[in-house]
């Protein structure tokens, strides 16, 4: 049984990492923010950044910002930022800011992972580009909470709660896991772990490059980041790309629970692709077909877990494995070995390798979770928790979360139990500091969304959402396509060429845009 717990935990790991603020800490008038400081300085950056951007050579450097905005004098961290410089003088702009999501994606290597993808040249030659592990992530402060892959707490998305007395035991794991972080926070850094914070980070960090403006270039939750920081810095807020949009400044309730309603709209694209190849992998002849063998596998591994892999680990990998169709043949071939009852050794190999490429948050990061590879594990974990509980508060009832999860086992069979399940922010020890940022659609047309039709936790309504909540600020570019993360991570033309005109030349579509499949 110990064994089977571990194959189930190390593969649910790679799934649920994650993804994806009162008055007085409001972003005053540029003047006010500016804290100019020290240029940064540049050097080599650590070695196992070295190795994941290879062919590419970033250069890195640190830059201090408060740990706590609302006394500025009362300590600071120091932040490691990336940076992939432009080689034509005449063609630069300043700088683009990245952020891969999470909360709690390391994002030192992704100005050369974008590179090594094949972002356009003409973006390289505009930009200094930036990479950065936000506050609490990597070599930017790290916070802990001790998580480890044997603990009760192992994964940020919730199991799939098959009753209530599921959501029950669920909720003395996650008040535990509260407590957890609570006693392991030493530094009293964890408190501080906000987007609004992050957001003012950003801001120091533009400063410290000499630039009166900054673009930024955010997937999953680096939308809601992006999104927060156009809002409170819209003066130094310059071209602003907004990609696989949760719908708001920050990762709620509601947001999560959105992740089942895209796994509803996206599986039937995996369905079809299983019914054409119905001969290969016998998972079904017709997309209704292969729903039903999704449903009685689960079902099936629900009242049986074969060595420890029960029906929510199946649900949650399922879930993983539909973020890119490049995955499909991966996730067939898991249905496969399970349908045919096949061995524990051959269920380990398919359902315990790294994990899906591109997770909630983090499209196309590292996953195999190397001890020589911040951050860990146990850090992305604890990031996402503090971020997604500081940021905004949560209910505390578990009757609430009993009730939400009946509801969206009803209305999105398929996951709803799961994304609606209770998390750790129901306990969570510290109080929000402020209010969520509020979006400000008073500023310039500077914030173009770009999002798929069908995204597993990001769906298309998000989007929508921040399109009306940004108003004539923003324009939507809806991509007839399927998966997370669409500028350079997916292959649609249409998007491509508007994000690139967008970021280039600055030029916005004059209304929102649909682009066909390509």
């Amino acid at each position: 049984m110990t064994r089977g717990r571990g194959t189930r935990r190390s593969a649910a790991l790679a799934v649920a990492l994650g993804l994806g603020l009162s008055g007085s800490l409001v972003a005053g008038p540029a003047g006010a923010e500016e804290k100019r400081g020290p240029s940064v300085r540049w050097d080599a950056c650590p070695e196992d950044v070295a190795a994941e951007a290879a062919p590419v050579v970033l250069e890195c450097g640190t830059v201090p910002v408060p740990k706590d905005y609302a006394d500025p004098e009362g300590g600071r961290i120091e932040l490691m930022i990336s940076r992939l410089a432009s080689t034509d003088p005449d063609k630069r702009r300043g700088t683009l800011m990245l952020n891969p999501g999470g909360p709690g994606g390391s994002g030192l290597s992704q100005p050369a992972f974008l590179a090594n993808r094949g972002i356009p040249a003409e973006v390289l030659d505009t930009y200094d580009v930036i990479g950065m592990d936000t506050r609490g992530i990597g070599r930017s402060a790290p916070v802990s909470c001790g998580f480890t892959p044997e603990g009760p707490y192992f994964a940020n998305i919730p199991p799939y709660a098959v009753d209530d007395a599921a959501v029950t035991a669920r909720a003395k794991v996650v008040k535990e896991a509260a407590e957890q972080c609570a006693q392991r926070d030493k530094d009293g850094v964890l408190p501080h772990l906000t987007t609004a914070n992050t957001a003012r980070d950003l801001d120091r960090i533009r400063a410290a490059l000499g630039e009166e403006k900054t673009s930024f270039l955010g997937y999953s939750y680096g939308t809601a980041l992006g999104a927060a920081y156009a809002s409170m810095f819209p003066e130094r807020s310059d071209r602003i790309v907004l990609d696989s949009i949760i719908g708001d400044t920050h990762l709620d309730r509601d947001g999560i629970r959105r992740y089942a309603l895209g796994m509803e709209q996206t599986f039937p694209d995996f369905a079809r692709w299983a019914a054409a190849r119905h001969d290969s992998h016998g998972l079904g002849r017709t997309p209704a077909e292969v729903r039903r063998t999704y449903f009685t596998l689960a079902e099936r591994l629900d009242e049986e877990p074969v060595d420890g892999f029960d029906g929510g680990l199946l649900r949650q990998l399922t879930f993983g494995f539909l973020f890119k169709e490049v995955q499909y043949g991966r996730l067939a071939q898991l249905w496969q070995t399970l349908k045919s009852g096949g061995d524990a050794k051959a269920l380990t190999a398919t359902a315990g390798r790294s994990g899906p490429a591109d997770q909630p948050g983090r499209p196309g990061g590292r996953w195999d979770g190397a001890a020589d590879a911040p951050p860990s594990i146990d850090n992305q974990l604890s990031v996402f928790l503090a971020v997604t509980c500081n940021d905004v508060k949560w209910p505390t009832s578990v009757d609430t979360y009993r009730k939400g999860v009946a509801e969206d086992r009803a209305r999105y069979p398929m996951f709803g139990a799961a994304s609606a399940n209770i998390l750790p922010c129901a306990y969570w020890p510290y109080a929000p500091a402020e209010e969520p940022v509020a979006i400000d659609d008073d500023g310039p047309r500077d914030i173009l969304l770009v999002q798929n039709l069908r995204d597993v936790p990001t769906p298309h309504v998000g989007g929508k959402l921040l399109r009306q909540k940004f108003a004539d600020r923003s324009r939507l570019v809806s991509v007839d396509d399927s998966g997370h993360g669409v500028y350079v991570y997916g292959d649609n033309p249409c998007a491509l060429n508007t994000t690139t005109r967008y970021l280039v030349d600055g030029k916005m579509p004059r209304k929102d845009t649909f682009c066909p499949a390509g």
